[in-house]
Order: structure tokens, then C-alpha cells, then sequence
């Protein structure tokens, strides 16, 4: 099988324009801590109507100071969901946090919020409430965060949106990261997502204090700024001083001019991405092929569009996922939960622990939706998903006689 016949999950799309961006920055006199980061910064905050945004080298970078920020550390708990990349618990685990999970909507895929009072009832019994609440907009729907914010101020918790998959979705008409319902958004630019950086992330937040926070993190916890010196010039030169222990999560120039010219595309991007999702709509409608729903309170990115075999078909998730795979269709599986990692199996977690988690992961695959899928992918994705389910729908139809 030609390369060229693979067609991938997802793939980044990359114009003239974008090339051109970077090129101008190798160009330049910085290809880092020079002025395109801060512009990018600038640009995606003023899209999402937010006061601050801090670029960082990758969304787990952002995951992880956003929760140091926070003041998260060891004994306190971090609250996720199951259905997620690792990072999203990985990065409470970096600060010496414990680390929990809440069961997902089944409809959604997202943190549920009544699975979430109901832990939260319990917790509050046992004195282990969490210190930071991480809900995570699985394939670009946002959670229900009216909901998990009004949690938030009766229990007390932080909330860090995990909105890796959802820059250019909404939420109640307005842009996810805008932090109305959080104290900190993050987003990725990996480039698989919406729009990319190569690799790349950004932690936006209304608090000045904690984005000054963040932007002493990702840089090693040095300031040159006179107002953080702790020491003061006198007859040596304190030009820069590490007053925090931090990291070294700097965004190059080159990834944010990348960042910046890829912006510009964004809403098209969505919109592309929702007409595939369309197509995958109708063509499996009335089958037993079940599409994802969409929440009438959200405008998804769709970074992902998982299908999930039903029961009643007799149809296997794994002959569906080999039979797309072997013929060059590179499907995926988002996510296996979280705590069934064998990392994670080792701190006690049990299988069965979030059912509905369970249920998803068994029946779940993700089929391509990339911005560059051209319709004749998106008719082989179909014809060999409708070959695979076809032998049981016609069965179905005609009473059980085959």
C-alpha cells in the first residue's frame, strides 16, 4: 500500500502563507523571547475575549504550571476525566497532587456533572474535596461548565479547562477560553488539532496574578523585571534573578509565527470540519453505526469524530477497527481511560472503576477528520465502515433470513 493511500486520523494543513510566516522569523534577529510569542498571545486572547494568554511549548507545559499556579501540591487532589490523553492527570501527579477521576455523560463523552456532585458529596465526608477540578471538552464539545462552576463555588475548587480540542468552539454562543466558567483554559497547537505550532500550547486566564505566575514558570522562574527583584542592585549587577523554581516551557518565535498565520484560518477550519462531520451524519443515519450528539448549548470544534458500535448490531469494535486500519483508513482510539494505564492500575485503580468511561472505550473509534480530507477519502471512509456493518443491516432487514 502507497503512503499516499494511507489516510490518517488527523493531519495538520499547512498553506504558503504559514511557510512564508516562518521564514520571515528566520529571517529576523530572534527566533526566540522575541516580539511574534507576545503577538501571538495577544491575538489568541483578544479571539477568545480573555485578559491573558501565556504560550508554552506544549499543552501538557500549559496543563502544569496552569495547576502550579493554582497552588496545587502534595496532599491535595486533582478531579479529571477518565476519557482523556494522560497529561490532563499526569500533570496533578507533576506537582505531588493525588489524582481522581469522574465518570463521563455517556451522550457527551464529557465529565458528568451529576457523577460529579455525587463525588463530591461523598469527598466532603471524607475531608478529601479536590483542590482543582479539571473537566476536559473531549473532541471539541465543550463540558457543561455553567454547571461545574456553580459546583465549584458551593465545594470550593478551581477549574482548569482542559480545551485542548475545542480552540474555535463555543459554549453558549461565546468562545471556549474566555474562562467565565474557569480560573484557566488551556489549548493545544500540536498538529493534529485545530490549528498547530508544530508543537505548542497556551494557558489563558483573567487573573493577572496567576498569568504573572505562569509567565515566571515557563521560564525557569527568572525575572528581569526590577518590581520582582529580591535582590537589589547595589555594587553588582542584577540584570535577571530566579526568585520561583521553574521550567524551561518557552514558545519559540518560529512556533508562534506559525501560530499566528494559522489564527487567521481558524473559524474556516471549524467550519470544514463540520461539514465532514455532516457527511459522516448522514451516512451512517438509520444505521447501526451511532454518531456522536452535540449538546444544543455548544458549537464543537469536532477535532475528533468518534463513531461507537452498538450492541444490537453484532458488529465488533475490533473487526471494524482492523478492517479500516488494514485497508489504510488509520482510525484511533479516544481514549482507553485513563486509570486503566498500567502506571495508573499500580496506584489501585480497578477496571469498572467509571462505567460509562468502560462502555466508551469499548465501542468507540475515531474516524478521519482533517481540514485537507478531500470527499473521495471521505466516501472510502464511509463505503468500507457501510462494507464492514452491511452484511448485518441487510440480515437485520430481512427478519434474520441470510
Amino acid at each position: 500500500m502507497s503512503h499516499s493511500s494511507i489516510i490518517p486520523y488527523g493531519k495538520q494543513t499547512i498553506s504558503e502563507a504559514d511557510i512564508q510566516a516562518v521564514v520571515d522569523v528566520l529571517r529576523s534577529d530572534f527566533l526566540t523571547q522575541g516580539p511574534v510569542v507576545p503577538a501571538f498571545e495577544e491575538a489568541v486572547a483578544s479571539y477568545c475575549h480573555v485578559r491573558h494568554g501565556v504560550a508554552v511549548s506544549n499543552a501538557t507545559a500549559a496543563l502544569h504550571i496552569a495547576c502550579l499556579s493554582l497552588g496545587l501540591g502534595a496532599g491535595d487532589w486533582l478531579w479529571t476525566s477518565p476519557i482523556t490523553f494522560v497529561a490532563s492527570a499526569n500533570c496533578g501527579l507533576y506537582c505531588g497532587a493525588n489524582i481522581d477521576f469522574v465518570d463521563i455523560d455517556p451522550h457527551t463523552f464529557n465529565m458528568c456533572p451529576v457523577a460529579l456532585e455525587k463525588k463530591l458529596i461523598s469527598a466532603k465526608l471524607q475531608g478529601k474535596l479536590p483542590k482543582v477540578v479539571l473537566p476536559v471538552h473531549m473532541c471539541g464539545q465543550p463540558c457543561d461548565m455553567s454547571a461545574i462552576h456553580a459546583l465549584s463555588l458551593k465545594y470550593g475548587f478551581k477549574i482548569i479547562e482542559d480545551a485542548s480540542h475545542a480552540i474555535g468552539a463555543k459554549y453558549k454562543g461565546q468562545p471556549v477560553g474566555n474562562c467565565r466558567y474557569s480560573d484557566i483554559t488551556v489549548f493545544s497547537f500540536h498538529p493534529v488539532k485545530i490549528i498547530t505550532t508544530a508543537e505548542g500550547g497556551m494557558a489563558l486566564t483573567n487573573d493577572a496574578k496567576l498569568a504573572q505566575k505562569m509567565c515566571l514558570l515557563r521560564s525557569h522562574g527568572i525575572s528581569s523585571t526590577p518590581a520582582d527583584m529580591l535582590q537589589k542592585p547595589g555594587d553588582e549587577i542584577w540584570n535577571y534573578q530566579q526568585i520561583d523554581l521553574g521550567f524551561n516551557y518557552r514558545m519559540t518565535e518560529l512556533q508562534a509565527a506559525l501560530g499566528l498565520s494559522q489564527l487567521k484560518q481558524l473559524d474556516q477550519f471549524v467550519q470544514t470540519r463540520h461539514a465532514i462531520a455532516s457527511y459522516y451524519d448522514q451516512a451512517f443515519s438509520g444505521t447501526d453505526i451511532k454518531t456522536p450528539w452535540q449538546h444544543p448549548d455548544t458549537y464543537t470544534s469536532y477535532h475528533l469524530y468518534p463513531i461507537q458500535v452498538t450492541a444490537s448490531s453484532g458488529i465488533t469494535q475490533q473487526l471494524l477497527y482492523h478492517t479500516l486500519t488494514e485497508a489504510g483508513v488509520k482510525v484511533n482510539l479516544h481514549y482507553i481511560p485513563v486509570y486503566r494505564q498500567p502506571y495508573f492500575e499500580q496506584m489501585g485503580f480497578k477496571r469498572g472503576y467509571c462505567p460509562n468511561a468502560e462502555d466508551y472505550f469499548k465501542s468507540c473509534i475515531s474516524i478521519p477528520v482533517y481540514v485537507s480530507m478531500t470527499p473521495e477519502q471521505q466516501h472510502r471512509v464511509v463505503d468500507l465502515i457501510q462494507s464492514v456493518c452491511h452484511p448485518k443491516l441487510l440480515k437485520r432487514a430481512m427478519g434474520g433470513v441470510f
